[in-house]
């Protein structure tokens, strides 16, 4: 049996719990993701399908259920240490990134995910030849 690098057992989520219109939108998710996997999620408008990502991403807290990576339970992390092993690409191109930043100085900002930050100068010839290898 192949290492699972990300799994989803029983994850259920609701939303607008407070108010009398609560809505349970996933129910008892279960996924399996190993190395070297391509994965699609396919649904139609409000399926659930950027609920799965946002729930992978801590941005939605569940109900319920346990989200591992690499074995170790994730579900109480917050997006910010999720941040080191997970990134995301939005739809829309921009989004994610600033558009006002060239390729390679987003790709710095994304490099330094989920690491303490402070102003200090980019070094961004460094590492220009590390991501033309990226391609």
């Amino acid at each position: 049996m192949t290492e699972v690098i990300l799994s989803l057992k029983d994850v259920t989520v609701t939303v607008n719990k407070k108010q009398n219109n609560e809505t349970r939108i996933l129910k008892s998710i279960n996924l399996d993701v190993h190395p070297g996997d391509f994965i699609t999620i396919l649904g139609s408008n409000g399926a659930g399908k950027s609920t799965v990502f946002n729930v992978i991403s801590g941005t939605l807290p569940v109900d319920s259920g346990k989200i591992l990576h690499a074995g170790q339970d994730i579900s109480k992390e917050s997006p910010e240490k999720r941040a080191k092993f997970l990134s995301r690409v939005f739809q829309d191109p921009k989004m994610g990134t600033s558009p006002r930043m060239t390729v390679a100085e987003n790709l710095l900002l994304a490099s330094k995910r989920g690491e303490k930050r402070s102003l200090a100068p980019r070094h961004i010839k460094a590492k220009i030849n590390e991501f033309r290898h990226l391609a």
